[in-house]
């Protein structure tokens, strides 16, 4: 039986990728352009963002269509990956213990600190001087 696609939805930061899974022969697609050319800050970060694949040997398996919007190249990846291994969980169940176990399905929930008014950033203070 052949399994429909499935979509899932990752988040990191700001940032939010949105993933199509289904059936085929390893083409990832990020934004209407191949993975390796929307992320050009170099190999590991693709990596980085494949990882759920990487772990379960399964790169040439799947075909994937990610919408990636917000934040920047890191979050983006963080994101990717996120909704990578949310897509692999409802595609195929039997995928989730060995995802959960490398934390790839926990969403990493650290956000940049507001910034408070009197402070130049969060935390930061005006600078201290005695006369």
């Amino acid at each position: 039986m052949a399994q429909k696609a499935t979509w899932a939805v990752g988040r990191r930061k700001t940032s939010v990728a949105r993933a199509k899974i289904s059936s085929g022969s390893g083409k990832i697609t990020v934004n209407q352009k191949d993975v390796s050319e929307y992320i050009k800050n170099g190999e590991h970060l693709v990596k980085r963002a494949l990882e759920p694949l990487y772990l379960l040997e399964s790169r040439d398996k799947y075909d994937i269509l990610l919408n990636v919007t917000g934040g920047g190249v890191i979050g983006q990846v963080g994101a990717i990956r996120h909704a990578v291994a949310r897509a692999l969980v409802a595609f195929n169940e039997s995928l989730k213990p060995a995802l959960k176990k490398e934390g790839f399905l926990t969403r990493d929930n650290r956000m940049v600190e507001r910034k408070k008014y009197g402070l130049h950033k969060a935390r930061r203070g005006t600078q201290f001087s005695k006369r």
